[in-house]
């Protein structure tokens, strides 16, 4: 197992979970259409972080996370 500080988690606040999927959103009003900028879901946080950028129109792709 990876020491903690290298592991790529969750970004749904208070998670520690391992990260699984790569969320990839850009605020129209300030990034360029081609920008990405990522959030981090595990599986039980998936859905609830995806509706959560998905209503404000952020959400792009969601895939499998890779980590580095």
């Amino acid at each position: 197992m990876q020491p903690e500080m290298d592991r790529d988690i969750c970004s749904a606040k208070g998670c520690q979970a391992d990260a699984v999927w790569d969320l990839q959103w850009n605020n129209p009003k300030i990034h360029t259409p081609e920008r990405r900028k990522s959030w981090l879901a595990c599986d039980e946080h998936r859905q609830s972080l995806s509706d959560f950028l998905g209503a404000r129109g952020f959400l792009k792709d969601v895939v499998a996370h890779t980590p580095a």
